[in-house]
């Protein structure tokens, strides 16, 4: 009976039309009970909103001013691969069924299983109806290798919850390790000691990105040590992505170590907030160490800095404060942008502080009800907060994007539960491929 009220909820704000959803919202009063009702919301942008012929998630919910091509039937893979773990979050907190998420699992499957790959990585984003490429720029037309890392996680998260169940689930499971296996991540070294983000049939490796230095890219990495089938060298860790040692730094920024080197440009002291996301849905920062790092201490002290910069607010923007804080990439006023405290446009991301609850849980919560306030209801909507707004410049953006909502349930789950990282975890080859390359966990 613990969250029936949650399950109730869109029901009886259907029934009482006078009554605002945040009225509602408002008259809960414990900590636990909203952390609830913003993992609802968000887990129903995958549920109710995916795109029907895939089960995938749409790329975002509108057409608009910054992306003005009506393209609701795009799917992201990585939004996607963050929505597969919020259905698991969906499941065990009773929103849906067991055998409602494994249909939709199914369902899933049977797509990825013929939708376009390219040396087994699917691109960045799939035209829903036909399971064919959707160009994400001009010559990005082929296999995002990172986009495909965000999606296997979220697979092998699937994989591991139903391996040990009945018969049709456990057939489930070993068809996703068959996609798991077929994805070449030696393919996209190039023959070289790094992997590269894109490859294209048609402009082969013409988008030349090398991907190295810290960034949100670290599970494509440990993925890619993890493969049973077409795994990478060390040597293509150690030099590619942390550059012989280079990724290190002793730089602090608000007295907080910055542990890896954040730096884009000379002037960046730390990246957008999303880089402590996305690579640790699945993967447990909690104890993860290597000879570059300690994970925890470089993603906390990542989301601290955010909330003393947002708190010092040195460019004095309204509401910046205790309450209100986290940059990271979404909608703004200019466009789609990455913020963070070298580039603030005085731009907050719920979606910052949210997902960053395992590492900031006072300074979450502070953020979470300021944000669900009633008087702040038109910043919230069907699927929680919405991307992106500013005091400032009297803005907001009543939209969404998937890549954005996707880690708030999961990283809020894994705060309260680790369901996600203890699903993750227990991978076998995710175990081998970390020692592989030095990890302690």
């Amino acid at each position: 009976m613990k969250y029936i009220w949650f399950v109730l909820l869109p029901a009886l704000i259907a029934c009482s039309p006078s009554v605002k959803k945040n009225e509602i919202i408002a008259s809960l009063t414990t900590d636990d009970s909203l952390l609830t009702q913003v993992q609802y919301q968000t887990f129903q942008y995958f549920w109710e909103n995916a795109e029907p012929t895939s089960g995938l998630a749409p790329e975002r919910t509108h057409m608009d001013d910054v992306y003005p091509q009506n393209d609701r039937h795009v799917v992201t893979t990585g939004g996607s691969g963050f929505g597969l773990m919020a259905i698991l979050v969906g499941i065990e907190r009773g929103f849906i069924t067991r055998q409602q998420g494994f249909e939709r699992f199914n369902h899933i499957v049977d797509y990825l299983e013929t939708a376009d790959r390219f040396h087994g990585a699917w691109p960045h984003w799939l035209n829903g109806p036909t399971g064919k490429v959707q160009p994400f720029s001009p010559k990005d037309d082929g296999g995002d290798l990172v986009e495909t890392a965000f999606l296997v996680q979220g697979l092998l998260t699937v994989r591991e919850y139903f391996k040990d169940g009945s018969d049709d689930e456990r057939k489930l499971a070993t068809r996703i390790d068959k996609l798991w296996r077929e994805v070449e991540w030696d393919w996209y070294t190039n023959g070289k000691d790094v992997l590269y983000w894109h490859w294209s049939p048609k402009h082969n490796w013409e988008m030349n990105f090398p991907v190295g230095g810290y960034n949100e890219c670290l599970i494509m990495y440990v993925l890619a040590a993890s493969s049973p089938t077409y795994p990478i060298k060390p040597e293509v860790y150690h030099k590619g992505w942390a550059r012989n040692g280079a990724i290190k730094t002793d730089r602090t920024y608000y007295d907080l170590e910055t542990v890896l080197d954040h730096y884009e440009h000379s002037d960046d002291p730390v990246g957008p907030l999303f880089w402590a996301h996305y690579s640790y849905l699945g993967l447990d920062p909690r104890n993860l160490k290597d000879q570059y790092g300690d994970y925890w201490k470089l993603n906390q002290n990542h989301a601290l800095i955010h909330y003393h910069y947002c708190v010092d607010n040195p460019k004095g923007y309204e509401g910046y404060g205790e309450n209100c804080w986290g940059l990271t990439s979404s909608y703004s006023m200019i466009g789609y942008a990455g913020h963070q405290p070298s580039h603030d446009l005085g731009v907050i991301s719920p979606t910052a502080a949210l997902s960053s609850f395992p590492y900031t849980p006072d300074e979450s919560m502070k953020f979470l009800k300021f944000i669900y306030a009633p008087e702040r209801d038109s910043l919230i909507g069907e699927y929680g907060p919405y991307d992106a707004f500013s005091f400032s410049a009297k803005w907001y953006l009543p939209h969404y994007l998937a890549i954005d909502q996707g880690p708030i349930p999961v990283m809020i789950e894994n705060y309260r539960t680790g369901l996600l990282w203890k699903l993750f975890m227990a991978a076998p080859e995710v175990q081998e491929g970390l020692t592989k390359l030095g990890f302690t966990y």
